[in-house]
């Protein structure tokens, strides 16, 4: 009767399992969490809305914390392991730039959270980004090219660059200039779903 209970069981737990959606964590800073916005109309959110769309069964989790640098980075996916993710969307970075913190410590951040993801056979998606002209050639330049050795590095899929079509743009951000309004996160997700989807 054990036996025959537990060959009912199998077949019925790996349905369960299989049916379970996957999970994509999206893990940043402000422009993540969507300060400025209601948490629906934030980039996470309106790309998890495409993803079911297109009848795959995801959860996004939005791990944006507002004003976090990389140095952050490590410890909150140590955390956010937690949840068993499937995909991570990595958006870490632009504020270590923005307070024209050291490139090298920024990459070294970096590479320590994608090493830990990497460990966790957790793929990663790396958000790049670029700093305005004001911040100097020479450190915008390094800065840039630090995604890209990332990306290089560790064999990584590459959002060229987050804010595509909305940095600058003064009708799809927020008064700040540097947060993406609702219009501007619609764009911001139609530019991470169309990296992303081919890695779901």
């Amino acid at each position: 009767m054990k036996k025959l209970a537990l060959i009912l069981f199998f077949p019925l737990a790996l349905m369960a399992q299989k049916n379970e959606p996957k999970r994509l964590l999206m893990l940043g800073d402000s422009l993540t969490e969507g300060i400025g916005v209601a948490k629906e109309s934030a980039f996470p959110a309106l790309v998890e809305k495409k993803i079911q769309a297109s009848g795959k069964k995801w959860i996004v989790i939005n791990a944006g914390i507002s004003g976090s640098t990389s140095a952050s980075g490590p410890g909150r996916l140590r955390w956010q392991m937690n949840t068993k993710p499937d995909l991570m969307v990595l958006a870490l970075g632009v504020n270590d730039g923005l307070r024209g913190l050291s490139v090298e410590q920024t990459e070294k951040n970096l590479s320590t959270t994608i090493e830990i993801a990497q460990k966790e056979k957790v793929p990663v998606i790396l958000a790049g980004m670029y700093l305005p002209p004001n911040y100097g050639q020479d450190y915008q330049k390094k800065f840039g090219d630090m995604y890209d050795r990332l990306a290089k590095k560790y064999k990584l899929r590459k959002i060229p660059f987050l804010l595509k079509g909305v940095a600058g743009d003064s009708t799809l951000n927020q008064a700040d200039g540097i947060h993406p309004n609702e219009k501007g996160h619609v764009v911001v997700a139609e530019t991470v779903y169309q990296e992303i989807k081919g890695d779901l």
